[in-house]
C-alpha cells in the first residue's frame, strides 16, 4: 500500500506565504518562527513589513480572517532594498557575514567583502554591525516605488528560505564540531591530569619502598 505524505501543517502553510527575507521585523528570529507563532496564536498575521499589505491579505485568507492594516510597530511598507558595500571603505571584520541570514555576502577576514546582489533580500542585518559604516541600502528594482510583492516574487522567496535552512544547517554543524572539540580537550586535558596523578602515586609509592628498604638495610647493619 502507498504511503501518502503528511499534510502540510498550519505553520508551513503560514511559513510558505512569507517572504522569506528574514528580516526579523516582525519580532521573531526567521520567517519559520513568526509562522510559528502565528500558528500558534502567539502573533497576529500583520506583523510583515516586506510582505506589506498583500501579505498581510494572503495570511488572512488562508487563516479565516478579515485583512487587517500592517502593524506600524513593526515597520512600514516600502520599496525593497538590497545591499551595497563601499569596497574601498570595507575593512573585512567579517561581521556582515555574520549578520547575513541568507550567506549573500562574500569576503574572508581583512579581506574585501561584497554583497551577492541577487541573493540579497534586503533584510538591513547586515547595515547595523558594520563598524566603519560601509554598507548601504539601494534600489531593488527599476521600479522604486514597488512595494511587497510587487517587488518580490514566490521563486525568489524559495530560493531565500533554501539558503536561509542551508546557512542554519551549516551553523549547526558547525557548533556541533565546536562541542565536540571542547569536549576532546577536556576529555585530553582530563587523561593528562589523571595520567600526571598516577605518576605522582608511583613516585611516592616507590619513594615510600625504597625508604622503607634503607631502613630495612640500617636495621640489619645495627644488628650485625
Amino acid at each position: 500500500m502507498m504511503q501518502t505524505s503528511a499534510r502540510p501543517s498550519l505553520a508551513d502553510r503560514i511559513e510558505d506565504l512569507l517572504p522569506q527575507t528574514q528580516c526579523t521585523k516582525c519580532g521573531y528570529a526567521d520567517c519559520r518562527a513568526y509562522a510559528n507563532a502565528i500558528a500558534a496564536g502567539r502573533a497576529n498575521y500583520n506583523q510583515c513589513p516586506p510582505g506589506g499589505a498583500q501579505g498581510v491579505a494572503r495570511l488572512a485568507q488562508l487563516l479565516g480572517q478579515p485583512v487587517i492594516a500592517l502593524d506600524p510597530a513593526c515597520g512600514a511598507e516600502r520599496a525593497r532594498t538590497v545591499a551595497l558595500i563601499d569596497e574601498a571603505l570595507c575593512i573585512g571584520c567579517t561581521l556582515c557575514l555574520q549578520a547575513c541570514p541568507v550567506d549573500a555576502i562574500v569576503g574572508a577576514p581583512k579581506q574585501m567583502h561584497t554583497v551577492v546582489r541577487d541573493c540579497c533580500t534586503g533584510c538591513e542585518l547586515c547595515v547595523a554591525p558594520c563598524p566603519v559604516d560601509c554598507i548601504v541600502m539601494t534600489p531593488a528594482t527599476r521600479n522604486a516605488s514597488a512595494t511587497g510583492w510587487q517587488a518580490w516574487s514566490q521563486p525568489q522567496a524559495d530560493a531565500a528560505r533554501a539558503r536561509h535552512e542551508r546557512r542554519c544547517a551549516r551553523l549547526a554543524r558547525e557548533r556541533s564540531q565546536k562541542m565536540q572539540n571542547a569536549a576532546a580537550r577536556r576529555a585530553n586535558a582530563e587523561a593528562a591530569a589523571n595520567a600526571d596523578d598516577a605518576a605522582k602515586k608511583r613516585a611516592i609509592i616507590a619513594a615510600a619502598i625504597e625508604r622503607a628498604r634503607q631502613k630495612k638495610a640500617q636495621a640489619g647493619r645495627s644488628s650485625s
